[in-house]
């Protein structure tokens, strides 16, 4: 190979490489649906996109938490914990009424992210390990608290949050797309989301530069719990019941997947919430492809590692290349 071929097939990898991490997920959506719109009978029902939208939403909200955590070179593997105890908390003080108990969760949520901010911010603790003994200690709470119990949620107002609809539009994804425009917000229009992509970009220059590293990280970890709790009231509501041995269960692994191919690098320093909305859709129609052509759910799994291996790989790639 010459220097002039090298010198110029370099480039077009790269900007290959930035076209894939950009906008490789909204082609692998398009892909997808083209491909449903032959080959799977009824995928491009009204009915059916609802559902898979409702079904996504526990994922979509969680995942805009850790879209945050991930900006600041993070990651956040209690998410699943913290839903476990919302659906713990929830059939302990309904009682009190909708309101209150959705404040109450999202309070035991917030607490959680405090604990793990205070450990990777004030402590120093890899957040991989802070949040795995908070995401272990989350879930054997929540079975404490419910003493291994499945118990059953009637409350109309919670049961309206994840069945009632509005004009045919589900609560639950009205729900989720607030919260999406929120967090685009934050991220974008606002101090506190330049100075998190700063801290994830560099934690020594954003010292350095005089921006509160541990603030930022503790309030980063705090709104990625209290969303978690958002999606256990959801994904409580939506069963009708409480079952915290299994309610989000492994839904951290859903959710990084989500954030990783919707283009937000695991270095940090950048944060896509299109990209990982369409990173959630993206995964919940492989999954609803799949069963309707009856594969196994192991499968999908091997198919979200894989998924997960190549947005590393393109992600490895344009850096190499920059």
């Amino acid at each position: 190979m010459t220097q002039g071929t090298l010198t110029f097939s370099l480039p077009r990898r790269g900007a290959a490489l930035a076209v894939l991490q950009r906008y490789g997920v909204y082609i692998a959506i398009a892909v997808l649906l083209l491909y449903n719109l032959f080959f799977t009978p009824n995928f491009f029902a009204l009915d059916n996109f609802r559902t898979q939208f409702v079904q996504v939403v526990p994922v979509l909200i969680v995942a805009l938490g850790m879209a945050l955590v991930i900006g600041t070179e993070g990651i956040d593997l209690s998410v699943g914990g913290v839903m476990a105890l919302a659906a713990a908390v929830i059939p302990l003080y309904i009682g009190y009424g909708l309101i209150p108990v959705v404040i109450l969760v999202i309070l035991v949520g917030a607490f959680i992210g405090l604990v793990n901010g205070s450990l990777v911010a004030l402590v120093g603790v890899q957040p991989i390990v802070a949040t795995l003994s908070l995401m272990v200690a989350g879930r054997g709470l929540a079975l404490l608290i419910a003493n291994g119990q499945l118990k059953s949620v009637t409350d109309p107002g919670i049961l309206a949050v994840g069945r009632g609809d509005l004009a045919g539009v589900p609560f639950s994804v009205i729900i989720a797309v607030i919260l999406v425009f929120g967090v685009a917000l934050l991220v974008n229009r606002t101090t506190f989301g330049k100075q998190l992509m700063a801290v994830g970009g560099s934690r020594r220059a954003a010292e350095l530069s005089g921006l509160p590293v541990k603030r930022i990280l503790l309030l980063t970890y705090v709104l990625c719990s209290s969303l978690a709790a958002v999606a256990g009231v959801i994904g409580t509501a939506r069963l009708g019941a409480s079952v915290p041995s299994t309610l989000g269960n492994l839904i951290e692994l859903s959710a990084i997947t989500a954030v990783v191919v919707g283009g937000t690098p695991l270095t940090g320093g950048q944060v896509r919430v299109i990209g990982t909305v369409a990173g959630a859709l993206l995964l919940q129609f492989i999954s609803a492809t799949l069963i309707k052509h009856n594969v196994p759910d192991a499968y999908s799994q091997i198919t979200q590692a894989v998924i997960i291996l190549l947005a590393v790989y393109i992600q490895r790639g344009r850096t190499a290349t920059k």
